[in-house]
C-alpha cells in the first residue's frame, strides 16, 4: 500500500510516499481501506516538532526523542471496512465508516489502516461525504468537549476567538444550534461573512476590534486557537462567566469512552447541528503543499486529502 511517511521532524518536504506491506487484520480488528483523511496543525506541530512550550517534554517522549517514533502521521479518516478479524461483529466487510487515530497510533496518511474492533471507528454519518466525514472528528470532537465544560444554558452570550479555524467553526455552529446560545465569533475580516453564515449573530475583525475593548459581557469566552491572552480573555467574562481554552479544556466528557463520543458525533451531523467547513482538498500525492497551506496559519475550516478518487 501507499503511505506518506516522515523519518525525521522538520519542515512539509520531510514527508514522502513510500510503499509498505498491506495490514492484515488480526481476529479482533478491522482493516479500512481509506478514502480521505485531513492535515490539521497537530499534525503540522508533530511533523516540525513546534508544540507549545508546556508540552515540550511530554511531546519529546511521547513522540519520540531523536526522530518521530510513529512515522505516520493522520489524526482522522473515512473510509469503507475491507475486511475483518474472525471474532469481528460490531462492523463488517463493505461499512461506510468514520475514525479517530488517537488511540491507534495515528496512521490517516496511507491506503489502509486497521483498528481494534472495540476502537474508535464507527458507521459513517449518512448525510456527509467521505472527506466531510473525516473532518468532522478532530475539530468537531473538541468542540463539543470544550462547550461541554461550560454547562451552556440556552440564551445564553458566547464568543468564540478563532472562529474559522477547524475548531471555531464547530463551535460556533453547536454553540447557536445545540447549546441555543447567542454567539459572536472573532476571526478576520475575510471569514467574517462564513462565520456569520454558520449561525453568529455578532462577528468582529480581531485585526481591526479587540473584543475586551467593545463593552460587551460574554457567559463564555472560548479561545478556539489558543492564540489570545488568557488574563486579557477574562475581561470580557461576565461575573460567573466560564473562559475556556482549547489546549486546556478539551477534556473527555466523564465516562464516555472515544467511541460513544464519534457515535454522539454521527447523531448530531445527522440531526443537522453541526456539519464541518471544507476550505480545500488536496489529493494524496500533493501532501506537501497541504503542509504547507496549513502550516501558514489562515485556513477557514478544514483541509481534506483526498486519497480514494470519487
Amino acid at each position: 500500500m501507499k503511505a506518506i511517511i516522515y523519518t525525521q521532524y522538520g519542515a512539509p518536504e520531510a514527508l514522502h510516499i513510500v510503499e509498505l506491506p498491506k495490514p492484515t487484520p488480526r481476529d479482533k480488528e478491522v482493516l479500512v481501506k481509506i478514502h480521505a483523511t485531513t492535515v490539521t496543525i497537530g499534525d503540522c506541530r508533530m511533523r516540525s516538532f513546534t508544540v507549545p512550550p508546556e508540552q515540550w517534554l511530554f511531546a519529546r517522549l511521547y513522540l519520540g526523542i531523536f526522530r518521530p517514533r510513529r512515522t505516520i502521521l493522520g489524526m482522522e479518516l473515512a473510509g469503507d471496512v475491507e475486511a475483518v478479524g474472525a471474532t469481528v461483529t460490531r462492523l463488517k466487510p463493505g461499512d461506510p465508516v468514520f475514525a479517530s487515530t488517537f488511540d491507534a497510533g495515528w496512521g490517516g496518511y496511507a491506503e489502509y489502516k486497521c483498528f481494534a474492533e472495540n476502537g474508535t471507528v464507527a458507521p459513517k454519518p449518512t448525510n456527509l461525504d467521505y472527506g466531510e466525514s473525516a473532518a468532522s472528528v478532530g475539530g468537531g470532537g473538541t468542540a463539543l468537549r470544550c462547550l461541554r465544560q461550560a454547562k451552556l444554558q440556552p440564551g445564553q452570550k458566547v464568543l468564540i476567538y478563532g472562529a474559522s479555524g477547524a475548531v471555531g467553526t464547530n463551535a460556533v455552529q453547536l454553540a447557536r444550534s445545540l447549546f441555543g446560545a447567542e454567539v459572536t465569533g472573532v476571526c478576520s475580516a475575510a471569514n467574517l461573512d462564513l462565520v456569520k453564515s454558520l449561525g453568529a449573530t455578532h462577528v468582529l475583525d480581531y485585526t481591526r476590534q479587540d473584543f475586551t475593548q467593545q463593552g460587551r459581557f460574554y457567559d463564555v469566552v472560548f479561545d478556539a486557537v489558543a492564540k489570545f491572552p488568557d488574563a486579557q480573555a477574562r475581561q470580557a467574562l461576565k461575573p460567573g462567566g466560564v473562559y475556556l481554552n482549547v489546549h486546556r479544556d478539551a477534556r473527555p466528557t466523564a465516562g464516555q469512552t472515544r467511541l460513544q463520543e464519534l457515535l454522539e458525533l454521527k447523531e448530531l451531523l445527522e440531526a443537522g447541528h453541526f456539519k464541518p467547513v471544507i476550505d480545500r482538498v488536496y489529493p494524496f500525492e500533493q501532501i506537501v503543499d497541504a503542509h504547507r497551506y496549513v502550516e501558514q496559519g489562515h485556513k477557514k475550516g478544514n483541509v481534506v486529502i483526498q486519497i480514494v478518487q470519487h
